[in-house]
């Protein structure tokens, strides 16, 4: 992560969104094949989510493409590694590992994205960010654990939902 926000750059931004792609397409591979793989009848409701779980990522993967795209950058065509074990609850766990990750990216990347103005991009990634927050609730309700907090804010200032924005605008301009 980028810690000092006031050096992001179009093309460092790039960059990490490239690295968050590479995270997508990880997910979409484990989702696929965990979803296929996990025995047991109390894993056949969370590995039918699984599958859902996959399309949503490669719709996250499609729209990243497409923003790095419009930064002028190639995006990436290579998956992180995907973590396989026999047991199905680590299966879980790794998923749930990469879902922790992601959204402190992606909190950080929403940041990042409207220092530089670029404010499209930020709320495409907040929708994005929403889908993975379901992704690490179903997960971490699979496993029967809280959902993790820990190290999942970053020393910057918090994001502002769009919707609370707004107003504040709307009075600035009226003021």
């Amino acid at each position: 992560m980028d810690s000092d926000k006031h050096s992001i750059t179009r093309e460092r931004l790039a960059c990490l969104l490239n690295e968050d792609l590479a995270r997508e397409y990880q997910a979409v591979i484990s989702y696929v094949t965990y979803s296929q793989v996990m025995k047991g009848a109390e894993f056949m409701a969370i590995a039918k989510e699984l599958e859902s779980h996959a399309g949503e990522e490669l719709q996250h993967a499609m729209m990243l493409s497409k923003q790095i795209d419009y930064l002028g950058v190639a995006p990436t065509t290579t998956p992180l590694a995907v973590r396989m074990s026999d047991k199905a609850e680590d299966m879980l766990r790794f998923d749930l590992e990469s879902e922790n990750e992601t959204i402190r990216n992606y909190r950080e990347r929403v940041r990042q994205a409207e220092s530089l103005g670029e404010y499209a991009l930020a709320d495409a990634i907040r929708r994005i960010l929403c889908q993975e927050q379901e992704h690490q609730i179903d997960l971490a309700s699979a496993l029967n654990i809280e959902v993790p907090k820990d190290g999942l804010g970053s020393n910057s200032s918090p994001v502002t939902p769009v919707m609370e924005r707004a107003p504040r605008v709307l009075a600035k301009k009226s003021a």
